[in-house]
């Protein structure tokens, strides 16, 4: 058995998710999908996954080799695209991955438009809250909202983000003004992971050689940007955010920004790949025409907002 075409089954069983999955998408037989991640196991010496009637889970070595299978493979097809030279028609499986809340509203039409365009080309799109590594997963394209530090990926600027705290005009209009980042110790705190738990850093104030650092106990913790929005809107505390997700509710009048004059300095957005990546027909074609419509809408996100 040809073992480029065994691990194309192994990564298609893993995407999936089951044995029959992989089969259809391949268009074999479960019994020939068995067949194949069975030789990759006796090939390797070792267990790739543990099966049972409803479920399969890569073991300990499985998941080594699946990250091993997924550069491989995604090496073996840029080879393939940079021989064809087919710069004019993108074709074949792009990897792209963001964070979840950017990743539904902002990337995902992208994605789609992307594909109406290009019909031999297909996405699998990662929306996952952890890093990443493009390499490691065999992915090609990421969209990051922070300061970046592998040197490994080629960047390209979409735009900028602020962090910014919001509450509803009702809310304030009720409660003591929010005046400097301490203002914030005696206000219900609607609190997630990604902005801190139980404390929020802000510049340092004049004349001050340290951040400013306000501790609090929450109202309430949420582990999503839409929860954490709904509660603000509702009136049932204060919460920070990034600009762009406010954006909608701030051009509504649904939420005010407050403390501007303690923001920190913006985070960029890019889209960042591996190097060599954007001589990949796909990659370029996909970077190509997604960078202005982020740029277009981190522009629009940042306009709404400067203007609160």
């Amino acid at each position: 058995m040809d073992r480029i075409d065994a691990m194309k089954v192994f990564v298609a069983t893993l995407d999936e998710g089951s044995l029959a999955g992989a089969g259809r998408r391949l268009g074999r037989s479960p019994a020939a999908v068995s067949r194949a991640i069975a030789f990759l196991e006796t090939h390797t010496g070792t267990p790739l996954l543990h099966r049972t009637t409803r479920t399969i889970r890569l073991s300990e070595a499985g998941e080594r080799y699946a990250l091993a299978c997924r550069r491989i493979l995604a090496d073996l097809e840029e080879a393939d695209l940079l021989a064809a030279d087919e710069r004019s028609a993108p074709r074949g499986l792009l990897g792209v991955t963001a964070a979840v809340a950017v990743g539904e509203a902002v990337l995902r039409p992208i994605v789609d438009a992307f594909l109406d365009r290009h019909p031999q080309a297909s996405i699998r799109l990662h929306l996952l809250d952890r890093p990443v590594s493009l390499i490691d997963e065999g992915l090609d394209v990421a969209l990051r909202i922070a300061h970046l530090q592998d040197s490994t990926l080629v960047a390209i600027p979409v735009g900028e983000v602020r962090r910014v705290v919001v509450a509803s005009p009702d809310y304030l209009a009720t409660h003591p003004a929010i005046v400097t980042p301490a203002d914030l110790a005696s206000h219900p705190i609607i609190s997630m992971t990604h902005f801190g738990l139980d404390s929020w850093s802000f510049p340092a104030a004049r004349q001050a050689a340290l951040p400013q650092v306000v501790r609090f106990t929450p109202r309430v913790i949420v582990n999503t940007i839409r929860a954490a929005l709904a509660s603000a809107v509702e009136g049932h505390g204060v919460t920070r955010l990034f600009s762009y997700h406010v954006a909608e509710q701030v051009k509504s009048g649904a939420l005010k920004i407050v403390l501007r004059d303690s923001e920190h300095m913006p985070l960029p957005a890019n889209l960042v790949t591996p190097h060599g990546r954007l001589a990949v027909p796909k990659v370029r074609s996909f970077v190509d025409f997604a960078a202005p419509l982020l740029r277009e809408y981190f522009e629009r996100a940042q306009q709404i907002t400067d203007a609160d």
